[in-house]
């Protein structure tokens, strides 16, 4: 589902750039204080029933979810509704500024939802600096009335955005693997969400045991591993039609793949006469490509960015490590050197950090510099692993599984280390990997 701009449909004075002005967040130290910002309700130049409700409620809606996703992000307070006021369709480019500086907040979304007659949705979305009374910044989607939850992403987004100066990552999924049952014997399917958990959804109906779900770049196509009669090999699954195919067919164990960022190529690891090393093959299938030869285990397997590099855990010093080679296996070279082991690494998508899970006293995810240096420990939990990366590189995905329970949830946490919370599952969850942002 595209995007456009609503210029079609209002005048091009309405979406005009404003002047720019000094209000941001500063991210770059931590969170100190999160900005109070207001987000009252978004009016409806006309009542008008839609298949997703009527646009008044529509409004409320979209405001609800935008103030979800800035509150959950840690950088922002949205002020309580008690302490918002009824905006008129009018006020929604001239705001109240008066009112607004009372009340306290430093920055203000007003927005409005409007039914078009080819029975789509004008969402529109406007930020302002309440003490300086300027417009920041503002945007039209249109969108068909299924699609309202990400229209109101995008204008989180957009608010995001202008105001830290990091990219989006609110408008993107979730593939992860749902689990249910005791723990000795755990039913797993693979199941998608919003990245703030709406539109769940099952994709496979447990009968096998799934692990380590990726997504491709095109985001039509899963890369996963799945215990098929008792073998565990790695599958492509594609959304739309609910279709997989094996990518390797061959006798040997193949696990933990991932697609390369060109989509191309999927890598992954596979076990042969009692060694485990990392392989590549196209992604359409074919004759799989050896990357790595040195006795142990090498596994996990993560792309940088510019997909010249490779990050990936092995055991050939004697204990787990993170390593880091060519993308056509040269130049391998070991970048762990603390306490501990290290495993299930993943590449920022900007490129300039590397997540990990650090086994040593628990379980627990961290962050270091691509050579190594710089490591810093995120979370402090009994078992947290499976680090995953927002579309704009500033949070983490993972799962915890509390001590003696079995059962894992899926959480998030930001590069600062402070802001950690709960990702809501309608069943217990784990291996989660976060997609890039939607087209």
């Amino acid at each position: 589902m595209r995007f456009r701009l609503a210029l079609s449909l209002l005048s091009l004075a309405l979406f005009a750039a404003p002047a720019a002005a000094q209000l941001e967040v500063d991210i770059t130290g931590g969170i100190a204080q999160p900005m109070p910002i207001a987000i009252p309700g978004m009016p409806t130049p006309a009542v008008a029933n839609t298949p997703a409700g009527d646009t008044a409620a529509l409004g409320q809606r979209v405001a609800d979810v935008v103030t979800n996703d800035l509150k959950n992000s840690g950088l922002f307070s949205p002020l309580p509704k008690s302490a918002l006021q009824t905006v008129t369709h009018p006020q929604v480019t001239a705001p109240d500024y008066m009112f607004w500086t009372q009340s306290g907040a430093q920055a203000l979304i007003q927005g409005f939802v409007q039914a078009n007659g080819d029975g789509s949705l004008t969402v529109g979305c406007y930020l302002y600096d309440v003490l300086a009374r300027t417009e920041l910044t503002r945007q039209g989607f249109v969108v068909q009335p299924a699609q309202w939850r990400r229209a109101a992403h995008k204008c989180a987004d957009l608010v995001y955005t202008r105001l830290t100066g990091e990219g989006p990552y609110f408008d993107s999924r979730v593939v992860y693997v749902s689990e249910t049952g005791p723990k000795t014997n755990r039913i797993k399917r693979l199941a998608i969400m919003d990245q703030d958990g709406a539109n769940h959804r099952f994709l496979t109906n447990g009968q096998t045991i799934v692990l380590t779900p990726r997504f491709a770049p095109n985001q039509q196509t899963i890369t996963y591993m799945s215990y098929t009669n008792n073998r565990a090999r790695v599958y492509v699954y594609d959304i739309g039609s609910g279709s997989q195919r094996l990518v390797v067919d061959q006798p040997n164990m193949t696990f933990a793949p991932r697609f390369s960022p060109d989509g191309r190529t999927i890598v992954f690891s596979m076990a042969v006469g009692g060694n485990t090393d990392i392989y590549r093959v196209s992604a359409g299938g074919g004759t799989p490509q050896r990357l790595t030869t040195s006795p142990g285990i090498d596994t996990g397997a993560s792309y940088s960015p510019d997909g010249s590099k490779i990050v990936f855990e092995s055991d050939r010093s004697g204990t787990q490590q993170l390593y880091v080679m060519n993308a056509d296996g040269s130049n391998q070279n070991r970048i762990s050197f603390g306490s501990g082991r290290y495993g299930s690494a993943a590449w920022s998508p900007r490129g300039d950090l590397i997540a990990f899970t650090k086994i040593g006293g628990g379980f627990n995810v961290g962050i270091m510099n691509i050579d190594g240096s710089g490591e810093k420990i995120l979370t402090n939990g009994w078992q947290d692993e499976g680090p995953s990366w927002s579309p704009n590189g500033r949070v983490i995905m993972f799962f915890r599984t509390a001590q003696g329970s079995g059962k894992a949830d899926l959480w998030s946490v930001d590069l600062t280390g402070v802001n950690e919370r709960p990702v809501p599952t309608p069943l217990d969850g784990s291996d989660p990997a976060w997609g890039p942002l939607l087209p």
